[in-house]
């Protein structure tokens, strides 16, 4: 009977990612050598879910917008999802501004900028210097070329292009239907694809875990504990006051939403990146209640726009490298870095690593902080990416929530009821909802659960 019950839990996922995780930190610690040669396993997961990204995130964001039916509809849910998304991220701003100022973890380290060798970023501000201001942004959005986007996995474009392709065909109404339902059985082989791929992901957390501590080191944590301590504290603190609140008043609670998602939150820490569970939380999404057009517009949508632990990471960095190079920062010198990284936080798209090129660009522009303190943080970057991709995957689960709340289109009673239960409902509406063979419009759905 023991053996019965150790072996049901050692079949879910996050038992597995979590012992991977564990086993990874030990490893990393007492064979460092061993541990640094372990990179490829933790890329080779990310590799192998990032070539499903695109054609996933084209294929939900068409068939989701192109069966609305109305492409009125998608525009005011693509509009409340775009204000939530700046309204949340700016309070994670402010939020870690706050933090930074009144801890101060980089005060008395009275680093010399002088001393520091700049070569070891050079990549990420040569990277921050493409990106250009918020015109290039906006340009940027816009690709070269259709299948160049895909086939650099360039999320922005492809959403881009995305949007514009379904609403062609919601517009197209009637003649376009089979060639959208084409694309939604596409879509589900592509998420049987992933959930073959999930496979090997207590071996990415393993590989990823053994890697960073393998090369950086225990200590590390140690020397840079208050500003790790900070980080993950506040994160904490938005997570449970301000993403609770929002749960809250959706009607909904947020640790059994965690529950719920609890695969993908440990997935997402031990690879350091919430690309890796995205086509999972689109099914967990709709199967808690959420219409398809919805949760294929919002998420991927989210995963640009709204990186809310990415927020809360740049204006810590940020502040923290000028405390440790002890420059003076008056208040609207950070007012103005705050409105730098309004748009400098937009487009990291779930991406490992993506937030140190954002605060290389941010650190570029303001010509306050010397771009070259960004050594200061390379050693513990890993470590911090994992607090800011695990606040991100939350904040996007939540977002996608509120909006379709807010269109009043989730189905609240099955909500409560696989938040309470902690996972998918065995209904037959649920078996419908993951098949994708709801094809109802949002606005009829609003009425039924309005």
């Amino acid at each position: 009977m023991r053996s019965t019950f150790v072996g049901k839990y050692l079949s879910k996922l996050y038992v597995q990612v979590l012992i991977a995780i564990v086993v990874g930190i030990l490893l990393g610690h007492f064979m460092p050598e061993l541990g640094t040669k372990l990179k490829p396993l933790g890329d080779l997961f990310i590799k192998l879910i990032k070539m499903l990204l695109a054609p996933i995130i084209f294929a939900s964001i068409v068939v989701g917008i192109a069966r609305m039916n109305n492409v009125h509809e998608a525009g005011r849910v693509g509009l409340k999802a775009v204000l939530y998304f700046e309204v949340v991220s700016t309070l994670a701003l402010v939020i870690g501004l706050v933090v930074v100022n009144l801890f101060k973890p980089g005060e008395g380290m009275n680093v010399d900028p002088a001393l520091i060798d700049g070569s070891t970023v050079a990549t990420y501000t040569q990277k921050a210097q493409q990106q250009g201001g918020a015109l290039d942004f906006i340009l940027n959005i816009v690709p070269n070329s259709v299948v160049g986007a895909f086939a650099n996995g360039d999320m922005l474009p492809i959403i881009f292009f995305s949007l514009l392709f379904a609403i062609a065909l919601a517009r197209a109404g009637k003649t376009v239907e089979p060639f959208v339902d084409m694309l939604d059985q596409f879509l589900h082989g592509m998420f049987g694809v992933v959930r073959i791929a999930m496979y090997v992901a207590p071996l990415g957390a393993f590989g990823g875990m053994a890697f960073t501590v393998g090369k950086y080191g225990i200590g590390t944590l140690l020397s840079y504990g208050q500003l790790i301590l900070c980080l993950y504290l506040t994160s904490a603190i938005f997570i449970v006051l301000v993403l609770g609140i929002v749960m809250q008043a959706c009607g909904l609670s947020l640790f059994k939403f965690m529950r719920y998602i609890k695969d993908e939150l440990f997935v997402t820490l031990g690879t350091a990146s919430t690309e890796a569970v995205l086509p999972q939380m689109l099914v967990k999404l709709e199967k808690l209640g959420i219409p398809k057009p919805v949760v294929g517009l919002v998420l991927p949508t989210g995963y640009a726009f709204n990186a809310d632990g990415t927020a809360i990471y740049l204006t810590m960095a940020a502040i923290f490298i000028a405390q440790a190079m002890n420059i003076d920062l008056t208040l609207w010198d950070q007012l103005i870095l705050l409105g730098v990284l309004l748009f400098t936080s937009k487009g990291s798209a779930g991406v490992a690593g993506a937030g140190f090129v954002a605060l290389a660009a941010t650190l570029a522009s303001m010509h306050k902080i010397p771009v070259e303190g960004l050594v200061l943080l390379l050693g513990v970057d890993r470590f911090l990416n994992e607090a800011r991709a695990f606040t991100n995957l939350v904040g996007n689960g939540v977002a996608t929530v509120v909006v379709a709340r807010w269109e009043k289109t989730i189905d609240m009673k099955q909500a409560r009821a696989v938040l309470e239960r902690g996972s998918a409902l065995p209904d037959e509406s649920l078996t419908d909802a993951a098949s994708g063979t709801d094809s109802i419009p949002v606005g009829v759905l609003s009425k039924r659960h309005a």
